[in-house]
């Protein structure tokens, strides 16, 4: 038998090629695959690096609340205590002595001035006014002889039929008998004087406000006992104690609202008169004087009453939240951020707290920003981040 023929087709493969072709399919698979497996391991981390790094970099910088200073209270508009007083009052008191007869006016009674408030019974003055005028028709008599004998001397001496010396002496006594007759005069005129204030009279148009005399009473001229009180009530005054803060913003003339406790629904206006112009040094106050309209009587005279000064022409000091100020061995202080994010500690001057809010009387301006809640530990020059404070929802 003959042994067959090798495949002499050269298009058929060569059996030992295959798995060449196969390793070399692995590498070119595995060089694509192994850069994306790296990539796929060290981007997350790359990633995951940087926002490590810029999360670190951003807690190294604090976050801060702040929030500008805001105007306060005006302090004009802050009602001050005051007291309501009679535009005029005054005591009545006897210029003579003696018992009282009657009284004409009580509480209450309106009186005109002049009008009669009560009568004083004096029989010691009746007699010594009796005597007196009769003294004084003595003296008269007196000075009518001396008259008339002063003439005749004068007359006499001229014929040298009386001596220079005896002429000398009745002109004399003339001006003696004058001298004693108008003391007569005027010792009446004092008497009846005294016996006028036997009519106890209203000193000026008002309301007798006390009644301290009854019938039978014994007056002494003099005295301390006062017999009446009158006071005008048409016109009232009204006294007020103006703190120092606000003492600047009162001036004479400026309108102000008076009320009263007892009228929670009325607000009476009144004008400044006047102050006293100087800060009492046991209250820090300012004494000012206001004129205020009673002619319907609606106060009483006594009241106590509160004072708002409508017309102060003022600028009221900024507040600030009680929680920015830090309180130091320098004094009270409030952290500003300024235009660079960079912490200023500022000395600041309190005013008024409200608890919670307090006046800045200096060191801050409406364009601050003041920090809320500063830690005990913030010092100046530090760079800060400020966080936007929350929206308060409002009602509506």
């Amino acid at each position: 038998m003959m042994a067959p023929e090798p495949n002499s087709n050269p298009s058929s493969p060569a059996p030992a090629s295959a798995p060449r072709r196969a390793f070399r399919g692995a590498i070119l698979a595995a060089a694509v695959l192994l850069p994306l497996i790296l990539a796929a391991g060290f981007v997350p981390r790359w990633l995951h690096g940087r926002t490590l790094a810029r999360e670190t970099a951003d807690l190294a910088v604090p976050t801060v609340m702040a929030v500008s200073p805001e105007p306060g209270k005006a302090q004009s508009g802050m009602p001050v205590p005051a007291e309501v007083e009679a535009w005029i009052e005054s005591p009545v008191y006897a210029r003579a002595s003696g018992y009282v007869r009657r009284w004409a006016a009580d509480i209450g009674a309106e009186v005109k001035q002049g009008d009669l408030l009560a009568e004083i019974e004096t029989p010691e003055l009746d007699q010594e006014l009796d005597r007196t005028r009769h003294e004084l028709a003595q003296a008269e008599a007196s000075l009518s002889i001396a008259a008339i004998t002063a003439r005749r001397y004068a007359e006499l001496v001229k014929t040298a039929s009386v001596s220079e010396q005896d002429n000398a002496e009745k002109q004399a006594d003339l001006a003696l008998r004058s001298a004693q007759t108008k003391a007569a005069q005027a010792n009446l005129k004092r008497l009846q004087e005294l016996k006028g204030f036997a009519r106890v009279t209203a000193p000026f148009a008002g309301t007798v406000t006390a009644r301290k005399v009854d019938v039978g009473d014994l007056i002494t001229a003099g005295g301390s006992r006062e017999l009446f009180r009158l006071a005008q009530t048409g016109k009232l005054r009204v006294y007020a104690q103006v703190p120092q803060a606000m003492a600047a913003s009162i001036t004479p003339g400026q309108m102000a609202d008076v009320l009263i406790p007892e009228k929670p629904n009325q607000v009476f206006k009144a004008k400044v008169a006047r102050t006293s112009g100087a800060i009492a040094p046991a209250s820090r106050t300012l004494l000012v004087e206001l004129e205020l309209d009673n002619s319907r009587g609606e106060i009483l005279a006594g009241s106590f009453a509160q004072v708002r000064f409508t017309g102060a022409k003022s600028t009221p000091p900024l507040t600030v939240p009680g929680n920015a100020l830090l309180f130091r061995a320098e004094g009270p202080q409030v952290g500003i951020v300024g235009p660079d994010n960079k912490v200023e500690l500022r000395s600041v001057k309190l005013g008024r707290d409200f608890g919670q809010t307090v006046e800045i009387l200096s060191g801050v301006t409406p364009k601050d920003r003041v920090i809320l809640n500063p830690s005990d530990s913030l010092s100046g020059g530090v760079t800060v981040r400020v966080a936007q404070p929350p929206v308060s929802e409002k009602t509506p």
